[in-house]
């Protein structure tokens, strides 16, 4: 199965120039669904890992499936003002504005290994502020998973200290 075709593209969603690749012909197909999460998850299977980490929003999407193909519990890094406990918070750019993420301070302990999951690794700003988050905790970022990858947008290059795999890239 071609799983480039499941991906829609739009054009200058969220703002003009901006094109926006939405993955849910592929969450709606169960088959490309299956295949994507376990051809993700065939590519850390022989990573020691603790926990998935999964980047709101569509990070859980692909982050849950995962950590269940992986059977690891699942963290989600979440917007603002979303989580009920006492949080960590960080604050980061991104290509086209400011936004900031949060986990709860007791979610990862020092030493847990942690695989970090988005759906899409663009510039890589919201991921390194993500490793910056689990490093603070004692976490060990064993490796960054992405269902897609724009190449051409280098966010591979601001985690380079880091393991990176992507699905598909564009």
């Amino acid at each position: 199965m071609n799983l480039s075709e499941k991906i829609r593209n739009i054009p200058d969603f969220p703002k003009e120039g901006i094109l926006f690749k939405d993955i849910t012909p592929l969450l709606k197909d169960s088959k490309a669904l299956k295949e994507a999460i376990v051809k993700l998850a065939d590519l850390f299977r022989d990573y020691e890992i603790d926990y998935v980490v999964g980047i709101e929003a569509r990070g859980f999407l692909v982050g849950t499936p995962l950590a269940i193909e992986l059977d690891k519990g699942f963290i989600p890094i979440r917007k603002p003002g979303k989580l009920p406990y006492d949080v960590l918070k960080i604050s980061y750019e991104l290509e086209y504005g400011k936004n900031e993420i949060e986990i709860h301070r007791d979610a990862i302990q020092p030493g847990d290994k942690v695989l970090l999951v988005d759906d899409l690794l663009a510039t890589g700003g919201t991921t390194l502020a993500a490793t910056k988050m689990i490093n603070e905790l004692g976490g060990e970022v064993v490796g960054c998973a992405f269902l897609l990858e724009l190449a051409e947008l280098s966010g591979r290059e601001i985690l380079k200290d880091y393991e990176v795999k992507s699905l598909l890239i564009e």
